[in-house]
């Protein structure tokens, strides 16, 4: 796949809809929500529910019926799986691989295309981007990440300046639309440092960067705080490994 145009791996006949109105922030957990984590359909990923806090996660990310969805760099389509049931029959969901990415994991790159291919996630659409030009077909309600922001300053990414990349995300999202960040900490103060050897990046730094481009900083959870990690560490040694201290920040794009 060459990465000098926006490929369109697999051809959707996505419905035009409205996206429904956004609901107050709650920390409970909506029935949608709720439903869609109970999918039996997601039989096989259910053991990680728990450590990951899918549903506190799908709660805070305020994803809705109805809307698009980007899921960057969505791994074994863990997120979305739950994405596409949320959001149903008239919303659509984007999973977004960044081209240089996807040549080192294309396991998991042929693993979305599988999904995309299984009726039950007919709402599911593959996208190729180079690294240095995310963006969508349409505009979007949420662009959400997990673990892989500190990824895109480093070299097999291009070495991908990361205030471009989130003003590429702005520019696709609706006005009110929510960028979704999730990201293993690094030490306070080392800015993006340990990006490529420890696969860390201090929270600090994203939310300087993000806040750059326009977005205005809309709330964090701590459901994925670990106090226990020393934050100098690979987030893959055994000591840590899934048990990473780990920030979630939501952005919203004024509108």
């Amino acid at each position: 796949m060459r990465p000098t145009a926006l490929a369109v791996l697999v051809a959707l006949a996505f419905p035009v809809t409205a996206t429904l109105a956004a609901a107050p922030a709650s920390t409970e957990v909506p029935s949608y929500v709720t439903a869609a984590v109970s999918d039996p359909a997601r039989k096989d990923d259910t053991g990680a529910d728990d450590r990951r806090k899918i549903a506190d996660i799908m709660t805070f990310a305020q994803v809705k019926p109805g809307q698009s969805v980007v899921d960057l760099i969505p791994g074994s389509g863990y997120f979305t799986r739950v994405f596409s049931g949320i959001v149903g029959a008239k919303g659509r969901v984007y999973a977004v691989w960044p081209n240089e990415y996807g040549k080192e994991a294309t396991s998991d790159v042929q693993a979305s295309k599988a999904l995309v291919a299984n009726p039950h996630y007919s709402n599911v659409g593959v996208l190729m981007v180079p690294s240095k030009e995310f963006k969508t077909p349409e505009k979007v309600d949420l662009v959400f990440t997990s673990q892989n922001y500190h990824d895109y300053p480093d070299k097999f990414m291009g070495n991908v300046d990361p205030v471009v990349f989130d003003k590429q995300v702005f520019d696709s999202l609706k006005p009110g639309g929510l960028f979704v960040v999730i990201d293993h900490v690094a030490e306070a103060g080392s800015g993006m440092r340990d990006t490529d050897t420890l696969h860390r990046i201090d929270p600090a730094i994203v939310k300087k960067q993000v806040e750059s481009v326009g977005f205005v900083f809309d709330g964090e959870s701590d459901v994925l705080r670990n106090p226990k990690d020393p934050h100098n560490i690979k987030v893959f040694d055994k000591s840590i490994r899934g048990h990473t201290d780990q920030f979630v920040y939501r952005f919203r794009k004024p509108g």
